[in-house]
């Protein structure tokens, strides 16, 4: 076997490893579609939305239990709209490194 024979077959070699590999990955994936899309507005929304109506929801019976000179519905909206828009804030943080660790690989 001459030295440019080895070379052309380690090159071949690469080049079916490669798209082999392209295939594979493409299998594994999961194809996203519109209404995978929707649902993750969904989802963005439910976890904004959920912790926000419970914080009022404490802060009402709180200020039927224990009156003070400030409102409890307030302070409790206010950090529940906060917790909620940092827990969607991680979520969408975790998707777009799963996407961009997909796209490496």
């Amino acid at each position: 076997m001459e030295p440019t024979d080895k070379k052309d077959t380690d090159s071949f070699s690469q080049k079916i490893s490669v798209k082999e590999k392209r295939i594979l990955k493409s299998q594994r994936e999961k194809k996203e579609s519109v209404w995978s899309g929707i649902g993750m507005f969904g989802m963005v929304g439910w976890s904004v939305a959920v912790p926000t109506l419970l914080g009022a929801a404490l802060g009402i019976w709180l200020d039927k239990t224990y009156a003070k000179s400030f409102s409890w519905t307030l302070t409790f909206l206010l950090l529940g709209l906060i917790g909620g828009c940092l827990i969607a804030w991680n979520w969408i943080s975790k998707e777009h490194k799963n996407m961009n660790n997909d796209k490496e690989e």
